[in-house]
């Protein structure tokens, strides 16, 4: 008998096959459709920055901005570092009309990723 994570009887296999579906779902243009498979797999694995990273992408994708705010906010908690976060939650503030915040998180982006689309967006010409 297959070991099972929680009360659903849900395998660790299954909230890897649920987030590969979720990353298709999104790229498919189903954004609450991958929220709903993500919600699952962060309900067991709560540490899961990436799937945390992928569920804020979709609730940005759903125009759900508070939601994807706090999801990248909670990702960089974890992870300081991570650029990508950083210019999702800057363009996370910029659809809200936050202009101050998003302005610190380009910043942040470019200067930790010399991505040219975060040093346009933080308006370094480079």
């Amino acid at each position: 008998m297959p070991e099972t994570s929680g009360p659903t009887g849900r395998t660790p296999e299954t909230h890897v096959i649920d987030f590969r579906a979720a990353e298709q779902l999104l790229a498919s243009r189903d954004p609450r459709g991958a929220v709903k498979l993500l919600d699952g797999v962060i309900d067991v694995h709560p540490e899961n920055t990436a799937a945390r990273l992928l569920r804020a992408r979709a609730f940005f994708a759903a125009a759900q901005l508070r939601p994807a705010e706090l999801e990248f906010s909670l990702v960089l908690e974890r992870e300081p570092d991570n650029a990508y976060a950083h210019f999702a939650l800057a363009r996370t503030y910029q659809r809200q009309n936050r202009p101050h915040p998003a302005k610190r998180h380009f910043r942040l982006a470019a200067a930790l990723d010399p991505n040219p689309e975060y040093l346009r967006a933080a308006r370094f010409e480079g």
